[in-house]
């Protein structure tokens, strides 16, 4: 067989590929893949959805921004989905839009789909929640559906950032303030909580919150009221983009990073180690997520009535670079002269 020639396996493999039959490795299972696409081969799907109940395709809702966090995961669940041989149905919403979701929903059920990834970041008041009959995995938020398998996935943005923020504090610094995404999207409200917990159970001060919009002109705005504070030390920024604009509004201001003020991000978006200073960020698994994610995922499509595998989730990564270090001596003197001097315009 041509297949299995190409691909460097057995006729028996390529079959149990075909058949979607378990114990093959992800890597041969691509193999085989590559190479039927390669010659031109195509699996009747529609025959094997009619034969077996299921049409080998799992549906995504997803939130349609550039922004780098839901894209990034975007990314991840198609390479994933492509890996397990299942086809993708990417439905995108709209910003606004609370009956956004309830439609992506339906849309992909008249599809036909066996699973549903729901990937929407931002809380959209839709009513009564949607019910559906199919196994619904959702990534970094609480659920809009109603199902007999809901898994869930993402979800230790709390985590990541009480990292970031107990870095800050190792350093010396008494207490941290915090540069807050749109309260809006789920995943904004998860780091401040994580922020705002890990100052509790330290005992430090809770500082007044400052809120952006992820963009790095809003971080640039932040950065220009946060320089006038006389104690500032230390900021924790929801993401990069806005960690990036809070440092240019800092250093104009005169106050320098970090020997001044240290700043963490969360993200690592490839810029972040090639600006000035290099960024000290919370590395977000978006591969790691969707690989875990979506393995849950199929083998309760493909084992109906079985127990979900176990929830884990990747270890926390803390990208230390140079936008932090220990906390000045004196701050308010500090502060003090460089504001009494002028530099921080308004």
């Amino acid at each position: 067989m041509d297949v299995a020639r190409l691909a460097g396996v057995s006729q028996k493999t390529v079959s149990r590929v075909f058949n979607d039959e378990p114990y093959v490795s992800a890597d041969v299972r691509r193999r085989v893949l590559d190479a039927a696409e390669q010659l031109g081969y195509r699996r009747n799907n529609a025959a094997r959805a009619l034969a077996s109940g299921r049409t080998r395709s799992i549906g995504v809702v997803t939130l349609g921004t550039a922004l780098y966090g839901p894209a990034s995961l975007l990314m991840g669940v198609e390479k994933v989905v492509r890996d397990t041989g299942y086809a993708l149905r990417v439905v995108n919403t709209v910003e606004g839009d609370p009956a956004g979701i309830a439609g992506a929903v339906g849309s992909l059920l008249d599809q036909g789909v066996d699973g549903i990834v729901v990937s929407e970041p931002i809380d959209e008041p839709a009513g009564v929640p949607l019910s559906v009959d199919v196994p619904v995995l959702v990534i970094g938020a609480p659920s809009p559906v109603t199902s007999p398998t809901v898994l869930s996935a993402g979800d230790s943005a709390d985590l990541l950032a009480r990292t970031a923020t107990e870095h800050l504090l190792e350093l010396g610094h008494v207490t941290v303030h915090h540069l807050a995404g749109p309260r809006r999207w789920f995943a904004a409200r998860d780091r401040l909580a994580g922020w705002r917990a890990a100052l509790t159970e330290h005992g430090r001060p809770l500082p007044p919150v400052v809120e952006g919009d992820w963009s790095a002109a809003s971080g640039y705005r932040a950065g220009r009221e946060l320089a006038r504070l006389p104690d500032l030390t230390a900021v924790f920024a929801a993401n990069d983009d806005m960690a990036i604009g809070l440092v240019r509004a800092l250093t104009e201001a005169g106050l320098r990073v970090p020997q001044d003020v240290s700043v963490v991000g969360f993200d690592d978006i490839p810029v972040a180690a090639y600006v000035t200073p290099p960024l000290t960020t919370v590395r977000q698994p978006f591969d790691a997520v969707a690989q875990e994610g979506l393995k849950r995922l199929v083998h309760v499509i493909e084992n109906p009535g079985a127990d979900p595998l176990p929830h884990s989730e990747p270890p926390v990564d803390l990208v230390v670079r140079d936008s932090t270090g220990p906390a000045p001596a004196s701050p308010r003197t500090r502060a003090a002269s460089v504001n009494g001097g002028g530099a921080a315009r308004d």
